[in-house]
């Protein structure tokens, strides 16, 4: 991936985050898939509950990539991280904004942890925060992906050929109905 299009879209998910954060919640996974280097845009997945509907719900993400043909996909999400052992000075979990870069051929994690800053508390008790981004670590070529990652990193690359004459098309209006939150591009819009 071309570095400028990998900032961008690092920016685009820290400031969805500084967003989300300021509002009491974080953003849902996210999945954006890439056609020779041009963002196709961005799936933000449906509600879920806890279980195999959320994992299914985040491998589903992949129908829009492989639809179009994606060669390149970055999911994002939401995790905790243990500090590293050699600065562990607590075993407090640290909030983490994770990104893959995938492709046919690999892929490589990148994690951006932060602090949340407490920005305000509301009477009912709902707080909003700030990200504090720290270091982030060495990306990890071929890392491990927990489960339902790595089913949407699997199936954006697993052609699918739905019996229509324009399968991306109708991929983006089923998964809407479905409750997805599909925000193309403009080179993709349709």
């Amino acid at each position: 991936m071309e570095a400028r299009m990998w900032d961008a879209l690092v920016g685009v998910m820290k400031d969805a985050y500084t967003a989300g954060l300021g509002e009491g919640a974080v953003p849902r996974p996210v999945m954006m898939p890439l056609v020779r280097g041009e963002l196709v845009g961005l799936i933000w997945v449906r509600p879920l509950k806890v279980g195999q509907e959320a994992l299914a719900g985040i491998a589903e993400l992949a129908n829009i990539a492989a639809a179009v043909g994606a060669d390149e996909v970055v999911p994002a999400r939401e995790t905790t991280m243990s500090p590293p052992r050699a600065s562990c000075r607590s075993s407090a979990l640290t909030p983490c904004l994770n990104m893959v870069v995938a492709t046919h051929d690999g892929h490589v994690p990148h994690q951006f942890p932060y602090n949340k800053q407490l920005l305000f508390r509301s009477p009912e008790g709902w707080a909003s925060v700030a990200p504090d981004w720290r270091p982030a670590p060495a990306p990890q070529p071929g890392g491990e992906l927990v489960p339902p990652i790595q089913a949407a990193v699997n199936f954006s690359f697993t052609p699918i050929e739905p019996d229509h004459p324009d399968p991306f098309g109708v991929t983006v209006v089923l998964m809407e109905e479905d409750g997805y939150s599909v925000r193309l591009t403009e080179a993709f819009a349709r």
